[in-house]
């Protein structure tokens, strides 16, 4: 990897250089594919071919090491902290706890709170997330406000904070919502905003990480949760929640806990008084997924040698390219390429059968809450752009 890179060199990105170099690290997924055009690069990340040597060695740690193996596992939980605190410039690795999905994060985050708190969010939020508020104010746990979007189907921070009152205790909004593919440009005014009306900001990341380039410290906020599945090609069980160092302070604990939150969990003490680890150690559960965080490995350090900036200036060329297809096609999309994250979406009344249509005819797509979604990354070729839409009009004529 590291030779294939190197050789692409500093400048911006290129597809011949692509091609040439960083494709070939791709060679299973690609030959698996044929003729099939991927353009589901928001959904499901195509991973590299040294991910399965990856796991493969944490595998063979087991066989061969058995007990001992949890050396070199939690040397792959610290450097795994470590990669993520990189991509999002975190303060420090401990910010970064790992979990087994986004919404473990948000669950640990919201059993921080002992009382009855009001939470602001938006009725676009994926489906996790709206799923676990919706039960924690169905059990009492939190008074949950939405915040619905305007006639053009965005969100803006001067809305958002319309909303957050008095009884506010956080606001959790992503920063690249899942529906629109839209790009909450002033989110930093958002977080600076809800902080000075007391309440903390957990913004979702899953949809930015590894495509749209994160300080978090710049960005102020309280909490952040993401994980590997996406852009980061890290697959299921990568996930993590991002704390801020003010909160690493034993200011708040969590409810979701386990021994690995203690300060030595091998040396097996059960105090009276519970004792927790300092900084994001306190944040740690019980025994944790191992494979996850080697399955995630390649993908990491790929998206961190590459750089998120030059991945996203590579991505906004494609979607110019996609978009200006798509109109001559007579396919308006939504936003424009700098207010989006890193798909495309088009609003079609039909979109689940057009998508279904297209798996049918060799182009990978999905559709959510009435659009139809297409994401190209630095796997897919100009070529393979313009047969994809080709084959969109063709659907939709013969529909």
């Amino acid at each position: 990897m590291q030779k294939a890179v190197s050789a692409l060199g500093p400048a911006p990105l290129r597809e011949e250089a692509l091609v040439h170099w960083i494709h070939p690290l791709f060679s299973r997924v690609l030959h698996r594919a044929g003729d099939e055009i991927y353009l589901a690069n928001h959904s499901l990340g195509r991973p590299l071919d040294q991910t399965a040597r990856d796991v493969q060695e944490a595998l063979q740690c087991w066989y061969e090491n058995m007990d001992d193996a949890w050396e070199d596992w939690l040397t792959e939980r610290e450097a795994f902290r470590g990669r993520i605190a990189r991509l999002i410039n975190a303060a420090r690795h401990d910010c970064i706890v790992p979990k087994s999905s986004a919404g473990q994060g948000l669950r640990a985050v919201l059993n921080c709170y002992d009382k009855k708190i009001g939470v602001v969010t938006t009725r676009d939020e994926f489906d996790s997330i709206d799923l676990v508020l919706k039960i924690y104010a169905q059990r009492g746990r939190i008074d949950l406000s939405f915040v619905a979007p305007d006639e053009h189907g965005e969100y803006s921070a001067i809305k958002l904070l319309d909303a957050v009152g008095p009884s506010t205790a956080l606001v959790v909004v992503s920063m690249v919502f899942f529906t629109t593919g839209q790009l909450l440009t002033d989110l930093q005014d958002l977080v600076a905003g809800a902080q000075a009306k007391g309440a903390n900001v957990l913004v979702d990341l899953y949809h930015a990480a590894g495509i749209v380039p994160t300080d978090i410290q710049a960005l102020g906020a309280d909490f952040a949760i993401g994980g590997c599945y996406k852009y980061l090609r890290g697959g299921p069980g990568a996930g993590w929640l991002y704390v801020h160092p003010r909160h690493l302070n034993a200011s708040l604990a969590t409810l979701d806990t386990g021994w690995f939150a203690q300060p030595e969990p091998f040396k097996f003490e059960r105090p009276a008084t519970p004792k927790l680890a300092p900084g994001g150690n306190a944040f740690l559960e019980s025994t944790p997924a191992i494979l996850p965080l080697y399955q995630a490995r390649a993908g990491l350090e790929l998206t961190l040698t590459l750089g998120v900036t030059r991945l996203r200036d590579y991505s906004l060329a494609q979607q110019r390219q996609l978009e200006e297809s798509l109109a001559a096609a007579g396919f308006p999309v939504l936003g424009a390429p700098e207010r989006r994250g890193g798909f495309l979406a088009i609003a079609y009344d039909r979109r689940a059968d057009v998508a279904a249509e297209l798996g049918r005819r060799g182009i990978k797509a999905d559709a959510r809450d009435g659009l139809l979604r297409l994401c190209p990354d630095i796997l897919n070729t100009e070529q393979e752009v313009k047969a994809a839409v080709a084959r969109l009009a063709e659907v939709v004529r013969t529909a």
